[in-house]
């Protein structure tokens, strides 16, 4: 029979029986915020501070229950300075209810089928001798590359590149990497 260790937490006043486990869930910080691995990527991405912009975008897509579900889905999630460094009214024209189909193209160009942490991302681009070309749900394609031994960094299909920033962001259904850059499809 498993022990399960217990401790005593209190809380406002009253004393509580928390699981170990369940105190050091592994977390990761993304916009100020806990990303809980027993969340979705849609549930953890709304409470980031780095990703309003985003989150408002997958909702004007109408792919907010597309990412709730099974997947898994890897996900190359722009910040909001990413999306601030587009041209002028870019991210204003996307967001408009004509221009749904284009703005779901953009969204699900940063999205890659399966869970590809940051170790497989790395023996991908080694097995493909510097590179690792990855198709997205868009249809397009991404081309990972390391930056150094350490850093990998995405080319998009107009050669423009974006680095990772916070790599291995676990969801229940899939695995979240920060983008600086937002990438796009040709």
């Amino acid at each position: 029979m498993k022990k399960i260790i217990l401790s005593i937490m209190l809380v406002a006043g009253v004393a509580a029986l928390t699981p170990v486990a369940a105190q050091s869930q592994k977390t990761v910080t993304v916009g100020g915020e806990a990303m809980y691995t027993t969340k979705d990527i849609v549930d953890n991405a709304v409470n980031s501070k780095d990703h309003t912009t985003l989150v408002a975008a997958v909702k004007a897509a109408g792919l907010v229950e597309t990412l709730k579900g099974k997947g898994p889905f890897t996900v190359f999630a722009p910040t909001n300075d990413a999306f601030e460094n587009l041209p002028e009214g870019t991210v204003q024209t996307l967001l408009k209810p004509e221009n749904k189909k284009t703005l779901t193209s953009v969204l699900t160009y940063h999205v890659v089928a399966g869970r590809m942490d940051a170790a497989k991302l790395m023996g991908a681009i080694k097995a493909g001798k510097g590179k690792a070309e990855l198709k997205t749900v868009s249809g397009g394609t991404l081309t990972a590359m390391m930056n150094g031994s350490r850093n990998i960094i995405l080319k998009d299909e107009n050669g423009n590149t974006a680095n990772i920033s916070v790599y291995d962001v676990q969801q229940s259904n899939g695995v979240i990497h920060v983008l600086d850059k937002v990438m796009l499809p040709k």
